[in-house]
């Protein structure tokens, strides 16, 4: 019975920490099944199957073979093969810091580029606003990429300096 409550003290203790580490995962744009994905394949050590992440988190097939697709976008899982294994595996990668950091400072900065991009559009096609308003609404556009901008410089600061 003493093997018993221990497996399931361990499976709780194992529980908790999916949690908690997903939780600090969802900081950087990852949805709850994919964080929880990604720490049960970190904690495993061992590649998982689709099947296997299925039972170990109780959910839909589908569901898993939806977040290890973003992961693998991401770059922070790997498919692996192992010898006589039929079935696709995939392991977490092992540099947590730099892959986390690597992953969101980019997004950040492909949206910054967007939002610049499309705050520019907007200000092309004001030529038909009165004067008043088109000046005022001007000067918030430029406050606007101004603002996106200084997030650019910071973040990519952020992407030089050795940091990823």
């Amino acid at each position: 019975m003493t093997n018993e409550n221990e497996r399931l003290e361990l499976e709780k203790i194992n529980n908790q920490i999916i949690s908690e580490f997903s939780k600090t995962l969802e900081m950087f744009s990852l949805n709850k099944t994919e964080a929880q994905l990604f720490v049960t394949l970190y904690l495993n050590g061992a590649p998982m199957t689709l099947n296997e992440m299925r039972d170990a988190l109780g959910k839909s097939k589908t569901a898993m073979s939806y977040s290890i697709r973003r992961l693998l976008e991401f770059n922070l899982v790997e498919r692996v093969f192992q010898k006589g294994v039929r079935q696709d595996l995939y392991e977490a990668r092992q540099d947590l810091y730099k892959k986390f950091m690597k992953t969101y400072v980019n997004r950040w900065l492909d949206s910054l580029n967007l939002q610049i991009d499309n705050l520019a559009d907007i200000q092309d096609t004001m030529g038909n606003c009165p004067n008043d308003e088109k000046k005022l609404l001007e000067h918030k556009i430029e406050e606007a990429i101004s603002f996106h901008r200084s997030l650019e410089t910071v973040f990519s600061k952020i992407k030089k300096n050795d940091f990823l």
